[in-house]
């Protein structure tokens, strides 16, 4: 838009609209593959985006942290690199089956066939049903479903983002669900097995019953559950007595396969190599010793059952004990008791408690323990802290399954040092963030378990041979051929083989399950780069210039992108990784969903504008945490007032033309221009350090010394077009307008995009970012008179007199220096302060004294 008119009021209201409109009418953001080539590597700035989850809606949090990338994305376009900034959508996994659940009212049964003409019984209104009372439908048909949904929220987020102003090119979008991701994802994870890096086995899985699947240490949270401690009498195998436990996992007593205790422990050190008997199912099971075993918790001997908690599988791993697992997928104490429960009595104890859920259990075999005087005292109840899956309402169990790992370095110490190393080769911002992705990486416990037991998502590409009894060889694995990707084994056969040989002796069986959304996710580098798919693109992003993204996934998507790229290429999949903090509410909460206290942004939007907003999340560092409170936003109505103010201040400047061979030849506009000199080198310097609240407070600072000093202080110059300096004002006022806006463009997106529109051609976000323009002067000069100005008005305010009463006569005291930089300026300040007569004294600092008003006019 050239040489716009401007409004004769210029308002925030409708901005979004009109310039998101003519943004993508004019290809702005569109990433200029030309260009890049011709650039090369080092010409492109390339970001990978985190594609937000398709379940649900964008949260305060989403409009602060992606606000935090796009000003870096500005910035860097403006300082001519090109862009690479494309959106993704995470579509896939457990959080969308669960909202399709509660959204339609379904649940899928993989027994069922297709039915090409389901309706579902709900949309939108399906939250309060109990699961038995969701239809169930077939496994296609709830893909179907997924699809549709999140499409629709797709939309919708996108809607949003482009009211947010992010400058991302929508033509460079992917879903992690789509068939190019799927081919990625599983081509991957083909050469991940291919090199060793893959493998299944057989091993206690923390698992949700609800979810039905297994859930990785990454996506565990601790939450606070009330329990008791049970004393349990078990007694010595050679009669001598008891020794006593305390137990809050009573019902896991079948499963129950030693007693440990610290090595260090002197009571229990003449026991170490024993053997006791458990209550009610009468197991011998040995006493041992383990350092992880607490001297000063219950009786400071534990029970090691399989499984009760991740401590247990540590024990059974290292103290190479028997697996007797009693929990099934549902939750539910299985039907056959373990071979080691062999009497009579103990199977009719155990048959009290099959099938059973764990709550039910525990009920039950506290009761026998009480009967059978074995139960010695309960605690008074207590609150501790239970695993869960993030996304889950109950606590998870372990269960024992056959499962997909990754290597991630737990067990592999050179894996482990090399991520640490490519760590520690990247810019953090903050860099204390790093620290946290080192504790992550040194303290796993085990690999990525990377399979989920679940439907809507990646299929895992590899068949099993049958042997011929129709038993799963499990070391006979059939892979495609990577020409064949995607597929998907449930439905796709593999090489050799027809249909139907399908799940008959000597024939093969497909793997049900599918990838963990962070095994797809992790690849977010590749499927928006063009990974295998288009090498030249590949050559230009890759390895991304940063990793944007929250502090809480740092464990999860950060680090399991850092796995693959390491696996993959032996590199980190970027130089940079910038961090942002939490938002908290008004009490300094984080704020969350499941807390109750999270905030949509479209009301704030609507209610402030976007650049209010957008300064909002601008004024928060990175790795900070920022408050926010919608009831009194006032960060965001500064951010406001800052946005109108620079609408209106651009109109005013504008409004003085100039002159056709202008110069700058005034002491006080070459002071003013030298000190934006200043402004502009640091501004640029927080902006490369990607600190754009620093950058923001400097350019914000001067803006209003700008706007309320430089302004009064010249305005009466540059209207009087008979004034040898009128040129002078009327220049230095449009090349300051000129660099403010650019300086500004990155976060008050839309104001300046309009106040350029008025007096440049093309858009703001792809002008030259602003250079020193190394016009001589001195910036104390605008600062010293700025001071006097203020002295002035002070005293006609302190009068209760009007700014614009006439001065009769006043005493400006000060250093021969500040004393020198009035008198440079002493025409613009005796013009715009009335003043009639000024006399000049020495004096320690700055001062206005004697300041006589004339009479005011009644």
């Amino acid at each position: 838009m050239t040489n716009a008119q401007i409004p004769d009021k210029p308002a925030l209201e409708g901005l979004e609209q009109k310039w998101d409109r003519n943004w993508s009418a004019a290809g702005t953001y569109l990433f200029d593959r030309d260009a890049a080539t011709a650039k090369g590597r080092a010409g492109v700035f390339s970001v990978d985006t985190p594609p937000p989850t398709a379940s649900g809606s964008l949260h305060i949090g989403h409009v602060f942290s992606y606000t935090h990338t796009d000003v870096k994305v500005r910035f860097e376009r403006m300082s001519g690199k090109t862009v690479f900034y494309p959106m993704g959508w995470d579509d896939n996994g457990l959080p969308t089956e669960r909202r399709v659940q509660n959204y339609y009212g379904v649940r899928c049964d993989t027994s069922l066939p297709y039915d090409p003409d389901f309706t579902p019984p709900f949309r939108g209104d399906a939250k309060s049903l109990k699961p038995a009372d969701q239809v169930p439908i077939s496994r296609r048909n709830f893909i179907a479903l997924c699809e549709e949904l999140t499409l629709e929220d797709e939309k919708q987020f996108e809607d949003l983002f482009r009211k947010l102003g992010l400058s991302v090119d929508w033509t460079q979008t992917y879903r992690t669900i789509s068939d190019d991701t799927i081919r990625t994802s599983q081509l991957a994870f083909l050469r991940n097995l291919e090199r060793g890096e893959a493998y299944q086995a057989m091993a206690p899985t923390l698992w949700d019953i609800d979810f039905r699947s297994a859930i990785a240490q990454a996506e565990l949270e601790d939450r606070d559950q009330q329990a008791s401690y049970h004393r349990v009498a078990f007694a010595k195998t050679d009669g001598s007595g008891d020794i006593h436990i305390e137990t809050t996992r009573p019902e896991l007593l079948p499963a129950c396969v030693a007693l440990v205790a610290n090595p260090d422990d002197e009571r229990y050190q003449p026991y170490f190599g024993k053997t006791v008997r458990t209550p009610l199912f009468d197991v011998e099971v040995p006493v041992l010793a383990h350092p992880l075993a607490q001297q000063d918790k219950g009786t400071g001997i534990a029970m090691i059952c399989t499984f009760g908690d991740v401590t247990d599988i540590i024990w059974w791993r290292e103290l190479d004990l028997p697996n007797r697992t009693i929990l099934g997928k549902d939750g539910r104490v299985l039907a056959d008791a373990p071979d080691a429960i062999e009497t009579d009595t103990a199977r009719a104890a155990y048959a009290e408690l099959a099938g059973k859920t764990v709550f039910s259990a525990k009920k039950r075999v506290v009761e026998l323990l009480g009967e059978s005087g074995a139960l010695l005292e309960v605690s008074k109840p207590f609150t501790h802290p239970v695993k869960f899956y993030e996304k889950g309402d109950r606590p998870l169990e372990i269960v024992s399954t056959r499962q997909w790992y990754l290597r991630n370095g737990a067990r592999d110490a050179e894996l482990r040092d090399k991520l640490i190393e490519m760590g520690r080769g990247m810019g953090w911002h903050p860099d204390f963030m790093r620290v946290r992705y080192e504790n992550w990486t040194n303290g796993l416990t085990g690999d990525w378990l990377v399979s989920r037991q679940r439907f809507f998502g990646v299929p895992i590409p590899v068949w099993y041979a049958l042997d011929e009894n129709g038993e799963r060889d499990y070391d006979r694995v059939l892979t495609p051929d990577v020409s064949r990707l995607p597929v998907d084994p449930t439905t796709d056969v593999p090489d050799g083989y027809t249909e139907d040989q399908r799940g008959v002796p000597g024939g093969f069986d497909a793997e049900k399950d599918i990838f963990d959304t962070w095994a797809t996710s992790s690849l977010t580098p590749q499927l928006a780069g063009g990974w295998q798919r288009d090498d030249e693109l590949w050559d230009l992003v890759a390895p991304f210039d940063v990793r944007p993204q929250g502090q809480d996934i740092i464990r999860t998507w950060l680090f399991s992108t850092m796995v693959r790229s390491v696996l993959e290429d032996g590199r980190a999949p970027w130089t940079d990784a910038a961090i942002s903090g939490f938002i908290v509410d008004p009490d300094r909460k984080k704020m969350s969903k499941s807390k109750g206290n999270v905030v949509t942004p479209a009301d704030i939007l609507d209610a402030h504008g976007t650049d209010a907003v957008r300064y909002w999340a601008a004024s928060s560092r990175l790795g900070a945490d920022a408050a926010f409170d919608p009831q009194n936003p006032t960060q965001v109505k500064i951010g406001r007032r800052l946005a109108i103010k620079v609408l209106n201040a651009a109109k005013f400047v504008l409004s003085f033309p100039v002159p056709s061979g202008a110069r700058v030849t005034r002491t006080l506009d070459a002071s003013m221009l030298a000190t934006l000199d200043h402004v502009v080198r640091d501004a640029t310097k927080a902006f490369e350090s990607f600190d754009h609240a620093r950058a923001l407070e400097i350019t914000e600072a001067f803006f209003w010394t700008f706007c309320d000093d430089y302004l009064e202080l010249v305005k009466e110059r540059a209207y009087d077009r008979s004034d040898a300096g009128q040129a002078s004002a009327a220049l230095a006022l449009r090349l300051a307008l000129s660099t403010l806006l650019r300086l500004l463009a990155p976060i008050l997106s839309f104001a300046a995009e309009e106040a350029w529109s008025w007096f440049e051609d093309g858009s703001v976000h792809t002008a030259s970012w602003p250079e020193p323009l190394g016009i001589e002067g001195d910036p104390a000069v605008l600062r010293t008179v700025g001071e006097a100005l203020i002295a002035v008005r002070r005293a006609k305010t302190e009068a209760k007199a009007s700014q614009k009463t006439a001065v009769s006569s006043l005493t400006i005291s000060g250093p021969a220096e500040a004393i020198a930089a009035v008198r440079s300026a002493e025409g613009d300040l005796a013009a715009v302060g009335r003043i009639a007569d000024v006399s000049y004294a020495d004096g320690d600092a700055l001062t206005v004294t004697d300041i006589v008003l004339a009479p005011q006019e009644v």
